[in-house]
């Protein structure tokens, strides 16, 4: 179905008149569609990560190799989501279009495609878990980090997430059974 604006009442979650091109850094999350828990397993307030899991902590540690401009800080793979913090330096330009500085909607939109092919690999050689449809959700939340004690602040919540996991009782593993990894 094509896109109408008549029909479809799509609002942005993005903050309105803001430049995601300019030099900053952001915090992501991105959640698995669905809420299939495939990247990994917490015990003991530690994570665990599968197959998928570690190919997701890769793709991710090697965005700034392909992506000039991009750094990467914290990240935690967590069993059904993803938590980091992406740093757009100022000369983030794509090789495939030179004139026009990536976005962090063009990060988000590459790691979910990377991870999305390899995962899909995955199930076809590698007997993963097989998802409906898209890996991903359709689409991400963000915020943008404004000053040292907000960046210091998301870094201890994404570093204490799988603490926090445990104690949060709609994640329980029975709901979404995973494989002894």
């Amino acid at each position: 179905m094509k896109y109408d604006a008549a029909k479809h009442h799509r609002r942005s979650i993005r903050l309105k008149g803001y430049d995601y091109s300019q030099a900053g850094a952001y915090f992501v999350t991105i959640c698995i569609n669905g809420g299939l828990h495939t990247l990994g397993k917490i015990h003991d307030s530690q994570i665990y990560l599968s197959e998928p899991g570690l190919m997701v902590q890769n793709v991710w540690d090697e965005l700034p190799l392909y992506y000039p401009g991009v750094e990467v800080d914290v990240f935690v793979s967590m069993p059904d989501h993803i938590h980091g913090i992406i740093f757009l330096t100022g000369n983030n330009i794509s090789g495939d279009r030179p004139n026009k500085p990536m976005t962090l909607g063009d990060v988000v939109h590459r790691f979910k495609s990377l991870t999305t092919a390899k995962y899909r690999h995955g199930v076809a050689k590698l007997g993963w878990t097989p998802f409906p449809k898209k890996f991903w959700q359709r689409n991400y939340h963000e915020h943008i980090i404004r000053d040292e004690e907000s960046w210091e602040n998301i870094r201890e919540y994404i570093l204490n997430n799988p603490i926090a996991w445990e104690d949060e009782p709609l994640h329980l593993e029975k709901y979404h059974p995973l494989p002894d990894l």
